[in-house]
């Protein structure tokens, strides 16, 4: 009998100076099934673009210059171009994620196809993150993100709010013909009654649909099939290089202190990503053998240490340094008190909603 057509995953993302990151995290998701990545790059002053461009010399990935253009953020700048690129009609999956989001598959090997197979019916699923703390490092190193991040939030998070955000990976049948930042968007009204959503224990999504919302408002572990380990922060200087960079959808928003607090969770010691190592390093170990890669990367390295030493010289990124170190690991309330801040939090938007309406 002739094997079964391979399933194609494809990733969609955005990058911007993440040279150190780029090789272990593009490893590790190609090791866990996904064939395609359609990256998008901008004002790289790292070689990040480089990079991706030996990448897609290779045959490992399609990389889309993306400098920014008119009033659109380049995130949502790069999301609306992918809509037209002729792989969005060749791929049986579609995953929206960033450099420093990793999923970490639970069930079976750790792959696509263990999560599919735990899962058979679900067209979408909706992934939670899951805030990987600092772990009390300091200092920037090269070192594999997943072996030096291992402490995060405990399950049944409801506050900060940013605990229960989400990613979607939904199934390429033409129920949505737009993607999103977080969800798909422009959902077809004849498609959606054949729609499956779940969440990354299996559990069916809030309404069948993760339309109009980011968060998964409940107690309940969302992480028994899936989860995206979310590492915002890194060490504490890689995290004033982010601080600097900014936010590719909202770039003028702050990324300050209390973006900090509320990513800084170590209470909890999860290795579970390490299970997929052995698919994953033989790739990796491939990446750094070419020569170019291998060079383009300790050039990263370089950039990236050269800023962490002039933002220290720096006050503003001096204090955020201190202050960080300061804080410390964020405390987990208790389920009531984030019960409480959660519900304060959906009265005051809708009242803000509301007052919008009025004005």
């Amino acid at each position: 009998m002739p094997n079964p057509p391979k399933t194609r995953a494809l990733i969609v993302t955005c990058m911007r100076d993440e040279g150190p990151f780029l090789l272990e995290w593009l490893a590790h998701h190609k090791a866990i099934g996904f064939t395609d990545f359609l990256i998008y790059s901008n004002d790289c002053e790292d070689g990040t673009d480089l990079m991706l461009d030996r990448l897609a010399e290779l045959g490992e990935i399609t990389h889309i210059p993306n400098p920014a253009l008119g009033k659109k953020t380049v995130q949502w700048q790069a999301l609306s171009d992918a809509a037209t690129q002729p792989i969005m009609q060749e791929v049986d999956w579609i995953y929206g994620t960033d450099v420093d989001e990793f999923l970490n598959i639970k069930v079976g090997d750790g792959h696509l196809n263990d999560l599919f197979a735990a899962s058979p019916d679900t067209t979408g699923f909706a992934l939670a993150w899951r805030m990987f703390g600092n772990n009390g490092i300091t200092a920037f190193q090269d070192q594999p993100v997943t072996e030096q991040f291992t402490r995060c939030a405990p399950t049944g998070m409801l506050w900060p709010w940013r605990a229960i955000q989400f990613k979607c990976l939904y199934r390429n049948d033409g129920s949505y013909e737009k993607l999103g930042v977080h969800m798909p968007k422009k959902p077809n009204a004849e498609k959606q009654p054949q729609t499956i959503w779940r969440d990354g224990s299996g559990n069916p999504f809030p309404g069948n649909s993760p339309k109009g919302s980011t968060l998964i408002p409940t107690f309940a572990d969302q992480y028994e099939l899936a989860q995206i380990n979310h590492y915002a922060l890194g060490s504490v200087e890689n995290y004033l290089v982010k601080e600097m960079r900014g936010k590719p959808n909202h770039s003028t928003d702050a990324i300050d202190l209390a973006y900090w607090v509320d990513r800084n969770f170590n209470d909890v010691e999860d290795h579970s990503i390490q299970r997929t190592t052995n698919l994953s390093a033989p790739i990796l170990s491939r990446y750094k053998s070419d020569k170019i890669l291998s060079a383009l990367h300790d050039k990263s390295i370089q950039w990236r240490q050269a800023q962490i030493r002039r933002l220290l010289t720096e006050s503003d990124a001096f204090y955020l340094y201190a202050r960080a170190i300061q804080a410390g690991s964020t405390m987990a309330l208790s389920q009531a008190r984030q019960h409480q801040l959660f519900h304060q939090l959906m009265k005051m938007r809708h009242n803000m909603s509301q007052a919008k309406l009025k004005a």
